[in-house]
């Protein structure tokens, strides 16, 4: 009896060839639409904030995303290859078991990251309501953000519910639209408002010598680096759907040039407005600018966080499915949605809270570089060759699997610790000796990523051919007779 797709999706298991696709606009239009969002603005007005000028802040923006990018292709590769999600690709790495940890931490920071991208537009809907005339600007409005929290929380967790097919068809038909009026404004912005090109940072005051090198590393890991290196781990829920017929080349392109386009192109907008007021604040950025605007503007402001949490509510439940948790994928989708949704209306009443957690999540970018290190070393390393991951979905106990990867784990946490020694937060427990010892400079996706990687080879490049050769006599003496090649041993 053949699955459907939605049988497929509803608990892990590997995605049948037949069942997937031989199309790539939908992976661009997926990665496009989940970076065309305010986040991106705001985050790309960052560096204006910090008393940077505007070359310092595009020339961090553009290298720092050639680079985090191009790591985020590798990944996408991953879920091409596998037919599995990104959590999954960590048991043969963590361990069965092992691999709970990292798996329940991607689980918390999608539901944190689906809270913020849906607070952060509430006060920018407000100032175009009130723009409008159908709200009072100058009022609290808790009860319309709270209305407006719960209908985009509803539609983003609708959309997820429905699997790949419909998250795919959803970007593909609303991004094009946005793309529209994102030209619109940046047309208003860039040829209209007269905006200073050689801006080069707050009149008198103007960061140079240490202290500007200093800001543009905090930048590079907010929205330069960092932000590539924050999809890693969504890039295989998604990419997993793909045939293993596209060419890789196609593939890598198209979605690292989808993450790519919108992040720069948003980045830019971001800071070029935020040469007039120096404001990182969505809602003054744009209706000071864009208030003769204020309906398409309002529409692409809504459809960016929607956009987006489709990916984080979709990519919560395969991650707590990783966790053996055994409720099906959209049960697990509205528990996100109630838990991302009290999250926001949590952060309408607590504004300084709300914040700190957006500068938390800037910098969850430590544990991502950490993983993904790590996940590289062993999968384009240690497994280069290997064709077969039906392992992957073995249940616990399986000898095809390591329980608990110790190794593994140890290099986690010396990444982990690497990344906070060198890390310059927002808040000071996110402030490392490393950092302050260097003067604040930040290099902290650097540090963590080359200390767990480097941790990790050398700890398991010899353990991982012995169980190379066991897995090969494990599945020699289980596997039917039409059964897939078994793994080849790496050199």
């Amino acid at each position: 009896m053949s699955a459907t797709t939605h049988d497929v999706e509803e608990s892990l298991q590997p995605i049948p060839e037949g069942q997937r696709t031989t199309h790539l606009s939908g992976q661009f239009w997926i990665w496009a639409g989940a970076n065309i969002a305010p986040i991106n603005w705001v985050l790309g007005a960052l560096g204006i904030s910090m008393g940077l000028g505007l070359a310092d802040t595009l020339t961090v923006l553009v290298l720092g995303n050639l680079i985090g990018m191009a790591v985020f292709g590798l990944f996408v590769l991953l879920g091409q290859r596998t037919g599995t999600t990104g959590m999954l690709l960590g048991r043969s790495v963590f361990g069965r078991r092992g691999n709970y940890l990292p798996s329940a931490i991607q689980a918390v920071v999608v539901i944190g990251w689906c809270a913020v991208n849906t607070w952060i537009v509430l006060d920018l809907v407000m100032a175009l309501f009130g723009e409008l005339g159908w709200v009072d600007p100058a009022a609290s409005n808790v009860g319309w953000k709270i209305g407006v929290a719960f209908v985009i929380m509803a539609i983003q967790v609708a959309v997820s519910m429905a699997g790949y097919k419909a998250i795919s068809a959803f970007e593909r038909w609303t991004v094009p639209p946005t793309v529209v009026v994102l030209v619109l404004m940046s047309v208003v912005a860039w040829f209209q408002l007269d905006i200073d090109w050689s801006y080069a940072g707050p009149e008198g005051t103007a960061l140079s010598g240490t202290e500007r090198i200093v800001a543009m590393s905090g930048v590079m890991t907010a929205i330069g680096i960092g932000w590539g290196l924050t999809w890693l781990t969504y890039a295989a829920d998604y990419s997993r759907f793909v045939s293993t017929s596209v060419p890789r080349k196609k593939l890598y392109l198209v979605s690292a040039l989808g993450q790519f386009i919108p992040v720069v192109w948003l980045g830019v907008l971001g800071a070029t407005l935020a040469t007039k007021n120096g404001s990182v604040d969505p809602g003054q950025l744009i209706v000071e600018n864009f208030g003769a605007m204020a309906i398409p503007v309002l529409l692409l402001v809504l459809h960016g966080p929607i956009a987006t949490n489709v990916l984080n509510v979709y990519s919560f439940s395969v991650a707590a499915q990783a966790l053996d948790i055994k409720v099906g994928r959209r049960k697990l989708n509205l528990v996100v949605g109630v838990l991302a949704l009290a999250a926001a209306v949590f952060f309408v009443f607590q504004e300084d809270a709300a914040q700190t957690l957006d500068s938390w999540l800037v910098g969850v970018v430590g544990w991502v570089a950490t993983w993904g290190a790590i996940m590289l070393v062993h999968y384009y390393v240690f497994e280069r060759r290997t064709r077969r991951f039906d392992h992957l979905f073995d249940a616990v106990g399986s000898k095809r699997l390591p329980d608990v990867n110790g190794k593994a784990l140890f290099a986690f946490a010396v990444g982990v610790v690497c990344t906070w020694m060198f890390l310059n937060g927002a808040v000071p427990a996110l402030q490392g000796f490393g950092s302050r010892a260097l003067g604040g400079f930040d290099v902290s996706w650097l540090a963590g990523s080359v200390a767990a990687g480097l941790t990790y080879y050398l700890l398991a490049r010899k353990s991982h051919k012995q169980w190379i050769i066991r897995q090969q006599e494990v599945q020699a003496t289980t596997a039917p007779d039409n059964a897939p090649a078994p793994l080849a041993p790496t050199a």
